[in-house]
């Protein structure tokens, strides 16, 4: 049994609102994807859920809020 690839265990990570907050203020000052994701601790692929949920769709990035992801959940 086991990985048989030899890679890491994926770890999830739930977005707590400071989180949603931290890529809001990323995202207002213009930061990419992947270095919003690397700060936060996520995959790219959970932070674009997240920008989706939060209201930054169609790559409207500077739309996010924070406030309308977490009621979102």
């Amino acid at each position: 049994m086991g990985n048989e690839r030899g890679a890491m265990a994926r770890k999830y990570k739930r977005l707590s609102y400071e989180d949603r907050k931290k890529i809001e203020a990323m995202c207002k000052a213009g930061n990419n994807a992947e270095a919003i994701a690397d700060a936060v601790g996520v995959h790219r692929g959970t932070l674009y859920r997240e920008l989706q949920r939060g209201g930054a769709e169609n790559g409207k990035r500077q739309q996010y809020s924070a406030e309308l992801a977490q009621r979102a959940i």
